[in-house]
């Protein structure tokens, strides 16, 4: 975090819940809570983490980029 008022603050969660609220959420009606956090689950774990790619670690998965580092 930086200084009070500068707009990049949060631009990493926003980026993340924009796209978790768009990809996974909006639209869908969950009959239960445990149904909606089964989904946010499947979609941080199978889908976020391990195949969309992302622009601030050179357009890989952080599944690729987490593998590159271990070696």
């Amino acid at each position: 975090m930086s200084a009070k008022g500068n707009c990049y603050d949060n631009a990493c969660a926003e980026t993340f819940f924009h796209s978790l609220k768009v990809e996974a959420i909006h639209g869908e009606h969950f009959p239960t809570r445990e149904s909606m956090r089964h989904q946010v689950f499947e979609y941080i774990e199978l889908d976020y983490n391990r195949q969309r790619r992302h622009s601030t670690i050179g357009f890989m998965s952080p599944e690729d980029f987490e593998s590159r580092d271990v070696a």
